[in-house]
């Protein structure tokens, strides 16, 4: 038994130089991307705002966390879920329709190359960039997070369905051809069929990532629980900021729970 071990180690190939290779590599970055910390340093000051931070977290305001109202984190996340519920709803709108025309098993490639570039193009810009845009159009509030959303959220949901589209059962297809189908008769009878569980799934991967994006364009006054949370870390008022943080847990908790529940269910019935 030994010597056929032996027989089949010998057979591999030998890959100690590739590994050796991607160590010293690796290990250059490291070293050449640790000169970006030498400028760091943390004063007392700075130890004594951590520690108020943690504090903050641990005896959180309780009215804030519990309270009513427009000013309660209970309202605030209902904002925030309603911002990025809608933000994914418009950018799977438009998505869907882009991703059909991107997939090269369903048009020509032509059509392909230019559909692709445009959603090269929305995924280039980040979703601040796009926040502080929709912001100078529409002034400040929810609707310029649902519109940042939605645009952000066409990039990736477009990726991810195109590679879905791409992959499925192209002999369902071909009949469809061979029975004379037309293009839009050909997504309803042989895509849709089969894809309709996936893109359930990414929309909910999709939206769980929005509920994150939706807090962060909150800092910069584009609606939800984002705002808030700034202006209670620039008063210092560190047991508001833990409140704030207490809730966002509960909220991404709970919707990470949902989701992975709604994905296995939709793999394995």
């Amino acid at each position: 038994m030994n010597k056929k071990l032996e027989a089949v180690l010998l057979t591999q190939p030998k890959r100690a130089k590739y590994y050796i290779t991607a160590a010293i590599i690796v290990s250059i970055a490291l070293v050449w991307s640790s000169s970006a910390l030498n400028q760091m340093t943390l004063t007392v000051k700075g130890w004594r705002i951590g520690w108020n931070i943690l504090e903050g977290i641990v005896t959180p305001d309780k009215d804030l966390l519990f309270g009513g109202g427009d000013s309660g984190v209970a309202y605030l996340i209902l904002q925030t879920i309603a911002i990025a519920f809608l933000g994914t709803l418009v950018g799977a709108i438009i998505a869907v329709p882009l991703s059909f025309i991107s997939a090269t098993n369903i048009v020509p490639k032509l059509v392909v190359v230019v559909t692709r570039f445009v959603i090269m193009a929305i995924r280039t810009v980040p979703s601040l960039v796009y926040g502080l845009m929709f912001i100078r159009v529409t002034g400040p509030g929810p609707f310029a997070g649902v519109m940042t959303l939605a645009v952000v959220s066409i990039g990736m949901i477009s990726k991810l369905f195109i590679e879905t589209i791409e992959d499925l059962d192209s002999g369902i297809l071909e009949s469809l051809d061979a029975a004379g189908s037309t293009f839009f008769q050909k997504i309803r009878y042989g895509v849709l069929p089969q894809l309709s569980s996936d893109f359930i799934s990414i929309l909910a991967y999709r939206f769980d990532m929005n509920l994150r994006e939706a807090t962060i364009l909150g800092l910069v006054g584009a609606g939800g629980i984002g705002a808030p949370m700034i202006f209670a870390m620039s008063g210092y008022e560190w047991h508001k900021v833990g409140a704030i943080l207490i809730g966002l847990f509960v909220l991404i908790f709970v919707i990470e729970y949902l989701s992975d529940k709604l994905r296995q269910h939709l793999l394995h019935g």
